[in-house]
C-alpha cells in the first residue's frame, strides 16, 4: 500500500450534489480494495488556465488515498472514462520522513 494525491477537474455543470456523489462512486473503487481515502478537498468552481472540452471552468478536487498501485490505476482508468470528469493528475505521494 502506498501513499497517492489524485487532482480532478470535474464539469463545472454539475450541483454540488452531484459532485459528492460522483466523487463517492469513484472511490467506492479504493474502499472495495481494501484502500482508504485518507483526505479529500473540493476547491470549488476554478477558473481553468486554458480551455477544456471547450470549457474555461471547472471544479477541482484533491484528494490523498492509500491503495495498491493496481487500484491507483484502476482508478485512473475510471475517471478517464467518465464523461463528467476534465482531467485527472495521479501522484504518487513523499512517505513521511521517518524521525
Amino acid at each position: 500500500m502506498r501513499p497517492y494525491e489524485i487532482m480532478i477537474i470535474l464539469d463545472p455543470e454539475l450541483e454540488e450534489a452531484q459532485v459528492t456523489t460522483a466523487l463517492a462512486r469513484f472511490f467506492k473503487i479504493v474502499t472495495d480494495a481494501k484502500g482508504t481515502v485518507d483526505r479529500q478537498e473540493i476547491w470549488g468552481k476554478r477558473r481553468l488556465a486554458y480551455e477544456i472540452l471547450k470549457r474555461s471552468e471547472g471544479i477541482y478536487a484533491v484528494i490523498n488515498f492509500t491503495a495498491t498501485s493496481e487500484v491507483a490505476k484502476e482508478l485512473d482508468r475510471v475517471l478517464n472514462l467518465s464523461e463528467s470528469v476534465l482531467r485527472t493528475k495521479l501522484l504518487r505521494a513523499n512517505a513521511p520522513a521517518a524521525v
